[in-house]
């Protein structure tokens, strides 16, 4: 199940945090190698960092405005549904 948090930083920004649990390591680096390349369209406003600890695949926002936060977290979990569609597809990886 994944978990997520969203605050306000010192400077006044929206600040958005979603984690995500696969289950093994090398399926989250996966997941996060397919995500990279979508970076954010927008050249200013907002950032995403994208990250693998173990088997959790981290994403960070931070953003100026509530309506940029909320396109970039929808397009991110729609690219990530498909991610995880197509691996679901391709069938559990074996460790080598």
């Amino acid at each position: 199940m994944a978990s997520s948090m969203g605050a306000r930083n010192s400077v006044g920004q929206l600040q958005f945090t979603l984690e995500v649990p696969f289950p093994s390591q090398r399926e989250a680096s996966i997941a996060v190698q397919s995500l990279i390349p979508d970076c954010e369209p927008r050249k200013g406003g907002i950032t995403k960092t994208l990250s693998v600890s173990a088997n959790i695949l981290s994403v960070k926002w931070t953003a100026e405005e509530a309506r940029i936060l909320r396109v970039s977290v929808g397009s991110f979990l729609d690219h990530l549904a498909l991610v995880m569609e197509t691996m679901d597809a391709f069938g559990r990886i074996v460790q080598q």
